[in-house]
């Protein structure tokens, strides 16, 4: 079958599946601070470490501008599977060190080693993501906050979907567990790298309902991933069960391969008859057009001098990173970012330590970090789909859904400091989505605001954001306010009081990202207003 944007997203789908480990570091962070000797607010410090790494994806963001918008026919003409690679060799390489420590053959690394590997495991992350979100806003320009929803979806759900390997093949053994995440993630890249690639943007009427066929796919798993979690609560499965359970998954991943087909039918049946010798021609002329560099003419590209006064004139326009940063919207997007991502995951960093502070069995809490991966996907892939509804059909600005989803985090945050039985449980869910719904709005808020030329640079920049928060909240706020209340073996604390005035200031934090994204939606609502009416005169003219 020949090669298309929809065997591109079906890869890109299946390879973000794989690589979110580092939303699976609850599974096994107490046997990390148990092997290395450490206390809470030195586990804290390595998973910051994992937040930076998870995030600073400055370096795939200029990989990716310098190589990924090259187009070929063969795997090894320059592509996105450059982006690929460099995850795949960082992903092996931190994760199979951090093992080696676990286990015992590198006696107890310092500090600052382990944070080394962390850092390395964890940053694979952001080259698998730029490849494949970047990728997907190239290959559906229309439809971006869809695409990106669904990529930024399916790589939520991972968390759940490796937990899922973990019950069924390796329970009660997470030293194992963090040799998978060397293993699975490196041989996945690695052999679906050649297929995600940038294709020519072509008008398709059907390119939303294909579209909806995979978001369709990422709700059925969710829902299927939920029931799972539900039932290893409530019951005692066995092996068995786990086994076959597990293939029902694997038999739902592969159903975006029916999506595709059904797509790559549609085209072709839509393609114009031609002699074969002119198709030949064509197909000549395609070929020799995809070994070029895939970039708009130099002159079509508007770059403008800007400063803090009139940094609102580049909306819309291809704009590069050292521009874009000179400009107030830049810095409101990234403030948001702090306070949403950075509370968002100091939370669950110590989501494990929450629970055993409020005496959660280990089986809810496994179950707490399964379904934040749940939560996360559904603010993901929601906020995406949702900003695309309302921006053509009312012309809504996307700063508008930050606003709502960083209001309702503020609501999760206290429902947490509250500790009544059950909080973690309600506080995860409303956490989570609009932790979700942050990583979805802000690439496509980039795009829209700056363009796509340098979409991946700039927002893998803005992402520094999260780690730069989650090291301030985790670290300085959680850790130190933990290890002051924590007494006893074992640097423990047990109670409401270990964490209760953490979250009331994560809280405060979170309420204050909201007005930031406020102001952020009232600079742009004229232009957002702008799509619509664009997108109306193009509907009127058809």
């Amino acid at each position: 079958m020949e090669s298309s944007k929809w065997i591109a997203t079906v890869a890109s789908i299946w390879i973000q599946c794989s690589c979110g480990a580092s939303y699976a570091f609850g599974i096994y962070s107490s046997v990390l601070k148990s092997s290395q000797g450490y206390d809470q607010s030195t586990l804290d410090t390595v998973s910051v470490f994992k937040d930076i790494g998870a995030n600073a994806g400055v370096l795939s963001g200029l990989l990716y501008s310098a190589v990924a918008v090259r187009r070929g026919r063969s795997c090894f003409s320059v592509g996105p599977w450059v982006v690929q690679v460099c995850g795949a060799i960082q992903c092996f390489a931190g994760y199979f060190l951090m093992w080696l420590s676990v286990v015992g053959v590198i006696y107890r690394p310092p500090v600052a080693a382990m944070c080394l590997f962390m850092l390395m495991a964890a940053h694979a992350q952001t080259f698998f993501n730029t490849a494949n979100v970047v990728t997907a806003v190239h290959n559906f320009p229309d439809y971006s906050g869809t695409s990106v929803g669904i990529m930024k979806g399916f790589l939520g759900l991972s968390g759940a979907v490796l937990v899922q390997v973990y019950q069924t093949f390796l329970y009660g053994n997470p030293s194992s567990f963090i040799l998978m995440l060397a293993l699975l993630p490196t041989f996945v890249s690695l052999l679906l790298m050649c297929i995600v690639r940038i294709y020519p943007a072509k008008v398709n009427g059907d390119d939303k309902k294909h579209l909806n066929g995979f978001s369709a796919v990422a709700l059925t798993v969710a829902a299927y991933l939920l029931i799972l979690i539900i039932l290893e609560n409530v019951f005692t499965l066995p092996v068995w069960a786990h086994v076959i359970t597990f293939i029902v998954l694997l038999l739902l991943l592969a159903w975006p391969l029916r999506i595709m087909v059904n797509a790559q039918r549609d085209e072709s049946e839509k393609l114009p008859q031609i002699p074969s010798e002119e198709r030949s021609q064509l197909i000549d002329h395609s070929t020799a057009q995809e070994s070029e560099i895939f970039l708009p003419p130099e002159d079509s590209i508007e770059y403008h001098e800007v400063s803090a006064d009139d940094d609102i004139s580049v909306v819309g326009k291809n704009t590069n990173l050292l521009q874009a940063i000179r400009t107030m919207n830049f810095w409101l997007l990234f403030i948001a970012m702090l306070c949403g991502m950075g509370t968002g995951l100091a939370m669950i960093n110590n989501i494990s330590q929450i629970g055993e502070s409020l005496n959660y069995t280990t089986v809810e809490i496994n179950t707490l970090v399964s379904l934040w991966s749940i939560w996360n996907f559904l603010g993901r892939f929601g906020a995406g789909y949702i900003s695309d509804i309302f921006l053509h059909t009312r012309g809504w600005g996307r700063p508008l859904f930050m606003v709502l989803t960083l209001a309702t985090m503020t609501a999760g945050h206290v429902i947490i400091a509250s500790g009544f039985s059950g909080n973690l449980y309600v506080g995860s869910i409303l956490v989570g989505i609009c932790y979700g719904s942050q990583w979805s709005l802000m690439p496509v808020i980039t795009s829209d605001i700056y363009g796509v030329l340098h979409m991946g640079t700039i927002f893998n920049t803005i992402a520094i954001a999260s780690p730069v928060g989650s090291s301030i909240f985790s670290v300085f706020v959680i850790g130190d306010i933990y290890d002051e209340e924590a007494s006893g073996e074992g640097n423990s604390c047990y109670g409401t009081k270990c964490f209760m005035l953490s979250f009331f200031i994560l809280a405060a934090v979170s309420l204050c990202g909201s007005l930031v994204s406020l102001i952020l939606f009232f600079r742009t609502r004229r232009f957002y207003m702008q799509i619509l009416l664009r997108r109306l005169r193009h509907l009127t003219r058809q």
